[in-house]
């Protein structure tokens, strides 16, 4: 099936959210069936929501600003979070006779590029349903405004995810970004200069996904599908020992497939397990865990190099980092502010449409990374549930799907799940205050103080 081809688009316009309580209505009744239809989820339990009614009622008496700060291992997330609100909060709220005003809510920050993969009538629905975009690679001011604003005068509390991205894990976060922290001290100042009172919170929210009869045999079925991607033929055997080996021999494969091909195609100098003199890898044994993540991070660092050099970008800050900011200079490649398209020339639109075209080639590059900035080579060894066994072989799907050409995003479904949400004990940002004024090198401590709070938190709420 041929593509449609890759071509220079006009500037990405932001979005503003643009809230209407007929279409929210009509999206909570549509909810059930959606969760139904385009998930695996089959119920979706929470705890602590006794203290979330509390929030909501301060909320709505104009005692407290709210920042939900959630967990996001999964696509599914927002629709868990949508259940809880729309369902469980004011059922909740009910039995404890305590009178909330409807609809119970939140305004939410979201990746600006969600509308280009998921298409535009998607960000009309966030615009409608009180979204505000964000560029994830770049200083966005406008999109920073927006959350800004939300945070100090929306309607309802504001909902992000501190992870930047989902990471594909159920027991490990990745390691959060600063600007939910900073979001909180900017309303401080907010209410501050506007001579408001109200505390400033933020709420860790933990989700993790089980499955309710454990998968084994659909896990074993794509396992060997996998692998006859790649070529191996699967040996007999039983028990988790058995299908651990398959598993790593499987990722072990793929890695040297694409140790090979950075190596041959795009020059790049690796630590393969062949080359036992490596600094970088003599210190481990040839084929343990600890020799796989080497390899990992180290063809990784290649994959972001080969899409880095392309774009003139200087491989700076974690995986994660340069991750966005390669996603921003493709964007900048693609969606082009420097040009004019209707007045081009024929030669000039055809170049541009080129490089857009070898834009979205090198941002491959990132997108096969992107994948596996949350794996270890320890993650099923040190605990081999199902849950962890699926999610490190989707992963490997992910990646074989995105080689192939195919959509990563029809993720096959192994089994049934239930969602479990977690509300944590908020966190005062208004008590950082005092702190955080006494000048820039105070202001940047207290903001790293409370992220790495956050991030005890929502690690914490793993069970």
């Amino acid at each position: 099936m041929s593509r449609p081809p890759i071509q220079a688009q006009p500037p990405l316009g932001f979005i503003p959210p643009d809230f209407d309580p007929k279409i929210l209505k009509l999206t909570q009744l549509v909810l059930p069936f959606w969760t139904r239809s385009k998930t695996s989820l089959t119920g979706i339990e929470a705890t602590n929501v006794e203290q979330l009614v509390a929030l909501y009622q301060q909320f709505q008496a104009g005692k407290i600003r709210l920042l939900f700060a959630f967990r996001h291992p999964s696509v599914d997330d927002p629709l868990a979070i949508a259940n809880l609100l729309c369902y469980q909060v004011p059922k909740v709220a009910q039995q404890q006779r305590i009178a909330l005003r409807r609809p119970i809510h939140a305004h939410f920050m979201y990746d600006r590029g969600i509308p280009l993969w998921a298409g535009s009538t998607m960000g009309w629905l966030y615009s409608k349903l009180g979204g505000t975009p964000i560029h994830r690679g770049k200083l966005d001011r406008t999109g920073l405004r927006s959350a800004r604003n939300l945070l100090a005068n929306g309607e309802f509390p504001l909902l992000a995810a501190p992870e930047g991205a989902t990471n594909g894990h159920n027991e490990i976060i990745s390691p959060l970004e600063p600007g939910i922290a900073q979001l909180g001290f900017w309303c401080v100042e907010d209410l501050l200069k506007a001579g408001r009172s109200e505390e400033v919170l933020i709420v860790p929210i933990g989700i993790q996904y089980r499955y309710i009869t454990p998968p084994w045999k659909a896990l074993e079925k794509l396992l060997s599908e996998i692998e006859a991607d790649i070529g191996i033929t699967p040996t007999q055997g039983t028990g988790d020992s058995h299908l651990y080996r398959r598993l790593y021999q499987l990722a072990e494969q793929l890695l040297t497939i694409m140790e090979q091909y950075y190596i041959r195609f795009y020059h790049q100098t690796l630590p393969i397990a062949s080359n036992a003199e490596s600094s970088d890898i003599k210190e481990v044994l040839p084929g343990t865990n600890e020799e796989f993540t080497v390899r990992l991070d180290a063809l990784m660092n290649s994959a972001l190099n080969v899409a880095e050099q392309y774009f003139n970008i200087q491989p700076k800050g974690s995986v994660i980092d340069r991750c966005r900011k390669l996603e921003q200079a493709g964007w900048d490649y693609v969606y082009r502010e420097d040009l004019n398209l209707e007045t081009l020339s024929p030669i000039e639109r055809g170049l541009a449409d080129r490089i857009a075209e070898e834009a979205h080639l090198r941002i491959w590059h990132m997108r096969l990374v992107e994948s596996f900035v949350a794996v270890t080579g320890k993650y099923v060894l040190e605990k081999p549930t199902v849950e962890r066994f699926a999610e490190t072989t989707l992963l490997a799907w992910d990646t074989v799907t995105r080689i192939k050409g195919g959509n990563p995003f029809k993720r096959p479904r192994l089994g049934k799940q239930k969602c479990h949400i977690t509300i944590g004990q908020p966190l005062s940002v208004s008590d950082r205050w005092e702190t955080y004024q006494t000048n820039r090198r105070a202001a940047k401590q207290a903001v790293t103080d409370l992220t790495q709070d956050l991030q005890n938190a929502l690690q914490n709420m793993i069970g």
